[in-house]
């Protein structure tokens, strides 16, 4: 009876315990398929705006995270070709005294190698003889030492090249890490599209309107005018790429991602920014928000994973996210980690 009594009780606490997975598996698949018909439908419509501008973040920060793996790629591949080249040159001078010093023994072998003792006893000038003796040990030890530098160059030369080539190796994985995360993210984002989409169509066109902090129109920069020359000249750059789409990873002239943009801009101004927006934070001097001036780059959350101009008036020019064009935004409108000045 006892023994009964505890498997009725094992029976139950599984019993149990299947039901409660069962409850969380169906809560689940309702939190992933759609909202409960009894929820409130404004409460859905917030939900769908913070789940998009939530992977908008996402979104951004695998940008940056692409753009700089592709930047290091590119200077590795640099340093990898330099080092190959010099590789190259190192061992043609290593061919080259090799012949010399094959044709020296061959002249060696060819006079049989005499003994130079004898060879001096049977000289008819010893003096000659003494002194063209020298000069070949002096050559010969020239050419040593000489061979024994370019080895050592080479075998410098070969490790650099080898760990370069790690290096890289190790860069292009990474960038295909990124590249496949990006991917997913841009899955996210298709079916957080997906989700805006159903809802009615004036919520659509007011979240694709409406920045992050709500503004719609364009903002008022009469009489704004940008602190020196250059940033006069990438402010004017900015303002003609109004418009233009965002693009992962594109830094122009028909595409942009946010630090692409920036990038670009300054680049019309004959100035060269870094690629990423962590980078460009770093680009020049920082000066508080309260004294930002047009051409200065705001860069935007604690990991600087986000950056636009400030054009005036509390409004900067930024290429959003993707599906978003670039645009006006309040300079607010999500939390500033620096103001950089170039």
């Amino acid at each position: 009876m006892v023994s009964h009594r505890r498997c009725t009780q094992s029976g139950f606490t599984r019993g149990v315990r299947v039901t409660v997975v069962s409850a969380a598996a169906a809560t689940a698949a309702a939190t992933l398929t759609g909202a409960p018909a009894s929820a409130d439908p404004k409460e859905t419509r917030e939900s769908a705006k913070a789940a998009v501008d939530r992977l908008y973040e996402e979104a951004e920060r695998a940008t940056e995270r692409f753009n700089a793996a592709g930047e290091r790629v590119k200077l590795l591949r640099g340093e990898a070709d330099r080092a190959q080249d010099a590789t190259a040159r190192g061992q043609e001078r290593v061919n080259e005294m090799r012949n010399a010093l094959g044709a020296m023994a061959g002249a060696q072998y060819r006079t049989g190698s005499i003994d130079p003792s004898v060879a001096l006893l049977l000289s008819a000038a010893p003096d000659t003889y003494l002194e063209q003796a020298a000069a070949l040990d002096r050559a010969g030890a020239r050419q040593a030492m000489t061979l024994d530098k370019l080895r050592h160059a080479q075998r410098k030369l070969a490790q650099s090249r080898a760990e370069t080539t790690r290096a890289l190796t190790d860069l292009e994985r990474n960038r295909t890490t990124v590249t496949r995360h990006k991917r997913a993210v841009e899955a996210k984002l298709r079916e957080a599209r997906r989700l805006l989409d159903s809802l009615p169509p004036e919520d659509r066109a007011s979240f694709d309107r409406a920045s992050r902090s709500g503004r719609d129109g364009l903002p008022d920069l009469s009489g704004v005018a940008p602190g020196s020359a250059r940033a006069m000249s990438a402010v004017a750059a900015v303002h003609q790429a109004l418009g233009k789409p965002y693009v992962w990873g594109a830094n122009g002239p028909s595409g942009f991602d946010c630090s692409g943009l920036m990038q670009w801009a300054y680049a019309q101004a004959g100035v060269s920014l870094p690629r990423t927006s962590q980078a460009q934070r770093y680009a020049g001097s920082m000066v508080p928000l309260s004294q930002a001036q047009p051409g200065d780059l705001v860069v935007y959350r604690a990991d600087a994973s986000h950056v636009g101009m400030y054009v005036g008036n509390d409004q900067v020019i930024h290429a959003p996210y993707p599906g978003a064009a670039v645009r006006y935004d309040p300079v607010g409108m999500m939390p500033v980690s620096s103001v950089t000045r170039i």
